[in-house]
């Protein structure tokens, strides 16, 4: 999922800015970085400041216009300070990770980063489908160029880890039908125990429900307990 992410970076004047990239890319997990016509090729320079993330930068697509870079992007999301004059779609950084990761499924998304004197130009942001800021210290908001990189690349990573947190504890619970059949499985176990006395079952079964129910088991600690059952059930068997 990460590999579709984009990271883009245009018309950069100075190479270590672009090493710096590569490093901020890789402590995050990213590394599909393009380069839309900069000043210069990464030289040493570049690859000293990317220390151990030589292979995002040794891996990084030059191109000649911001359209070449996003022509297959579905989502293209540019970096700009708020304008008063242009409302544009604004969105946070943390919802810009959000929405970035929601949608590299489909398709692979942009992250563009402009020019570090001036930013993207007017026909450049209107290429991107929103524009994100991040809300700096007013009195002193000027961000270099890798540190917003590393900034917006954290919440994408966030988003990741959230999303898939989600996912693995959705995998990780049993459904419904699965709960019954143990708790029907339960029942005739004890039953065949002689711990629920068929005529007279009382409340067993409705407080042991209750507090399964409760403890919520994963899907692996219900198949443990399904084993144990079966275990009994052979043990009563065989007596």
């Amino acid at each position: 999922m990460l590999e579709n992410i984009r990271i883009v970076l245009v018309n950069t004047s100075h190479t270590g800015n672009i090493g710096s990239t590569a490093r901020a890319m890789k402590t995050m997990g990213l590394s599909n970085l393009y380069l839309v016509d900069p000043v210069k090729a990464p030289d040493g320079h570049a690859s000293a400041l990317a220390a151990g993330a030589g292979d995002v930068l040794g891996n990084a697509k030059t191109v000649a216009t911001l359209q070449d870079a996003v022509s297959d992007c579905g989502l293209v999301v540019g970096t700009s300070a708020r304008s008063r004059t242009h409302s544009w779609p604004m969105l946070e950084p943390r919802t810009c990770g959000r929405k970035l990761i929601a949608e590299v499924p489909n398709y692979p998304v942009a992250l563009v980063f402009g020019r570090e004197n001036n930013g993207l130009t007017n026909e450049e942001l209107q290429q991107c489908h929103f524009h994100v800021c991040i809300p700096a210290n007013p009195e002193y908001s000027s961000l270099n160029l890798a540190a917003a990189v590393q900034t917006l690349c954290y919440e994408v990573r966030m988003a990741w880890l959230e999303r898939d947190a989600r996912e693995s504890i959705e995998q990780a619970y049993p459904l419904n039908e699965d709960l019954e059949r143990f708790y029907t499985h339960l029942a005739r176990t004890l039953t065949s125990t002689q711990f629920i006395v068929k005529n007279h079952p009382g409340m067993v079964m409705t407080k042991l429900r209750r507090l399964f129910n409760r403890a919520r088991p994963e899907s692996q600690e219900l198949n443990i307990l399904r084993g144990m059952l079966s275990s009994i059930d052979k043990a009563v068997k065989k007596d």
